[in-house]
C-alpha cells in the first residue's frame, strides 16, 4: 500500500469476492470482482436488491467485456448468488468495454432493460459498429499528428479495426436513460445520479443517502487515476478540466460514504481521495509545462515525463490520449502555444507570452480559454 492509499479507510481489508461469488458490501448491495485480461487486471460490478412492479429480484450495475470466461462466470453467479430471482434491470455507468461489453447479452439472457446515459449509448453504439477512437487509420493518423511516429506502433493501431467490437460485440437496441440529478428506486432506496466527464462522454455514477453509498464508476477510483484522455473523434477537447470539474461534485457527499470502484477496493475517504486527484494532475501539470519551458514538446515527447515505466502498445495508446490532455489543459488556459510542423506533428510551446486578450484568468491552468492556434 502506498502512502496515499495509507491516508483511505479499507472497512474489508484485503478481502475479495472469489470468482462466481459475491460479498455484501451494504445492506442488498453486493460486490462481484471479475477478472479482465489486461495490465488492469479485473473490474469490479454490483448486484443490488432490487422489486420492480411488485416483482423480487436485482439491478446489476456494470457487466465485464464479451469473454467467455466472464460469461461463465456469470453463469455461476445465476445459479449461486441470486437466491433464485431474476435479473430485473442492467444499469451501465460508461460505454467502455469492461462496463458494457456484456449488457446486451445479459439483458437478452433475463428480457431486462438497459438503464445508461444516452451520451455513452450512442457512443458505444457508433464504436461497436466502426474503428472510432479504438484503432484504425483514423486513430493512427491522429497519434502521428502528435509524435508517435514509430512505424511498427502505427501499423498495430492501424490494424485494431476490431478493437471495441471484439469486446463489445452489441448493444441493445433500445434504453433507459440516466441523467444528473435524475433518482432511481432500487430496492425501496432512492439512489441519485451523479454525471462525470473527461473519462467517457457521459459518466454516471450513483450515490444512496440512505446508505452512504456510492458506486463511483471509473470516477473516483482508491489507487490509479482515471485515464482522461484526448481521442481522435474528438480532436480538440479539454478532457482533464471536465474532469475535475466532475470529481468536484463528489465533494459534497459526506466524507465517511463507502465509494465502490470500478477497480481496486470499495474505501472510505473520498474527500481525502479528491483531494490526492488534483494533486497529481497539478504535478502532472507542473511536469509538462517544465518541459514545453525547456522546448517544444508533442505528445509523444511527453509520454516519459509522465510516465515513468515502460509501455506496451495498449498502454502507450492511453497515455498518448492522456499526455495530449495535459497538454491541452495548458493550451486552453493560455499557458502554451501550439504550432504544426511541415512534419504535420502538433508541438506546444511556452515560449510566447499570452495576448492581453486571452489572459483572462490564465494564471489558473484550468480556466476555460480558448486555445491559440497556428
Amino acid at each position: 500500500m502506498n502512502a496515499l492509499e495509507q491516508r483511505l479507510q479499507y472497512p474489508f481489508g484485503d478481502s475479495l469476492p472469489a470468482p462466481g461469488e459475491t460479498m455484501e458490501v451494504a445492506p442488498g448491495v453486493r460486490w462481484i470482482r471479475m477478472a479482465l485480461p489486461f495490465a488492469l487486471d479485473h473490474i469490479n460490478l454490483w448486484l443490488l436488491r432490487d422489486e420492480i412492479d411488485g416483482r423480487a429480484g436485482w439491478t446489476v450495475v456494470d457487466c465485464c467485456i464479451s469473454r467467455d470466461e466472464a460469461k461463465a462466470q456469470w453463469e455461476r453467479i445465476f445459479a449461486t448468488q441470486l437466491q433464485g430471482l431474476p435479473i430485473l434491470r442492467v444499469v451501465v455507468t460508461h460505454m467502455h468495454p469492461d462496463h458494457i461489453g456484456l449488457a446486451s447479452w445479459l439483458c437478452e439472457r433475463w428480457d431486462a432493460p438497459l438503464w445508461i446515459s444516452a451520451t455513452d449509448y450512442n457512443a458505444s453504439r457508433l464504436a461497436s459498429q466502426s474503428t472510432t477512437g479504438f484503432g484504425g487509420d483514423a486513430t493512427a493518423k491522429f497519434f502521428a499528428s502528435h509524435g508517435l511516429t514509430d512505424p511498427e506502433a502505427l501499423e498495430k493501431v492501424r490494424g485494431r479495426t476490431n478493437y471495441y467490437a471484439g469486446m463489445v460485440p452489441a448493444v441493445p437496441r433500445s434504453f433507459h436513460r440516466m441523467q444528473d440529478g435524475d433518482l432511481l428506486t432500487i430496492g425501496g432506496r432512492a439512489w441519485r445520479c451523479i454525471s462525470g466527464y473527461g473519462h467517457a462522454p457521459e459518466h454516471i455514477a450513483l450515490f444512496c443517502g440512505e446508505l452512504a453509498v456510492l458506486i463511483g464508476g471509473d470516477m473516483m477510483l482508491p489507487r490509479i487515476s482515471t485515464n482522461v484522455s484526448v481521442y481522435d473523434v474528438e480532436p480538440e477537447s479539454d478532457p482533464l478540466r471536465l474532469f475535475l470539474e466532475s470529481i468536484d461534485k463528489f465533494a459534497g457527499l459526506p466524507d465517511g460514504t463507502l465509494t465502490l470502484p470500478s477497480h481496486g477496493k470499495p474505501f472510505r475517504g473520498l474527500h481525502e481521495r479528491i483531494s490526492q486527484l488534483h494533486a497529481h494532475h497539478r504535478d502532472r501539470l507542473a511536469e509538462v509545462m517544465e518541459a514545453c519551458e525547456r522546448a517544444p514538446q508533442c505528445g509523444a515527447d511527453v509520454l516519459p515525463v509522465m510516465f515513468k515505466r515502460p509501455l506496451d502498445l495498449h498502454q502507450t495508446t492511453f497515455a498518448m490520449g492522456e499526455s495530449v490532455a495535459h497538454l491541452h489543459a495548458l493550451w486552453f488556459a493560455g499557458k502554451l502555444e501550439r504550432t504544426r510542423g511541415a512534419d504535420g506533428i502538433y508541438r506546444f510551446s511556452a515560449q510566447v507570452p499570452v495576448p492581453p486578450s486571452r489572459a483572462g484568468d490564465a494564471s489558473h491552468w484550468g480556466g476555460a480559454l480558448s486555445p491559440s492556434v497556428k
